[in-house]
């Protein structure tokens, strides 16, 4: 990954980024992932602030982004998190995805006294089981017409 991709709102000079409203944050996960797709709708449910934004990682924004970040664009295995246009990925991401829910949400920071290796080793095993545990839909997720305002692209 290039140095330039760590700076806040990076994508924003990449010409292969199309641009995309980033004032809230940006949650762009696997829509053919079954636990994924369950993770956005747990999110949309616990989000009661609408603070979050969601993008499937098979759309043509998802994959910029992807590749972007220096990330396989066909095998999702992280998540991205954009906040304060910052990528957030791993164990990191999910952590601050949960805890900028409502609620008791928050209580998720606990885990971070465990070193950074051994959450993402969970992270990873997770993501590289995600399918064999949960599932793989044909077709991406697709949102209601309730919360359709709520995705990108």
């Amino acid at each position: 990954m290039r140095n330039d991709r760590a700076l806040p709102y990076s994508y924003r000079n990449d010409p292969d980024v199309p641009a995309f409203p980033d004032d809230q944050p940006i949650i762009v996960f696997d829509g053919e992932c079954a636990f994924c797709s369950g993770w956005v709708q747990f999110a949309l449910r616990h989000d009661r602030r609408g603070r979050y934004r969601f993008l499937a990682a098979q759309s043509a924004l998802g994959r910029a982004l992807y590749v972007h970040y220096g990330l396989d664009p066909t095998d999702y295995q992280t998540n991205i998190l954009i906040k304060d246009g910052m990528g957030l990925f791993e164990a990191e991401g999910s952590l601050q995805m949960i805890s900028g829910l409502a609620g008791w949400f928050p209580l998720v920071n606990v885990v971070r006294i465990l070193p950074t290796p051994i959450l993402n080793w969970a992270y990873h095993r997770l993501a590289s089981n995600r399918y064999r545990w949960f599932g793989r839909h044909e077709q991406c997720f697709v949102p209601t017409a309730e919360t359709r305002a709520r995705f990108l692209a």
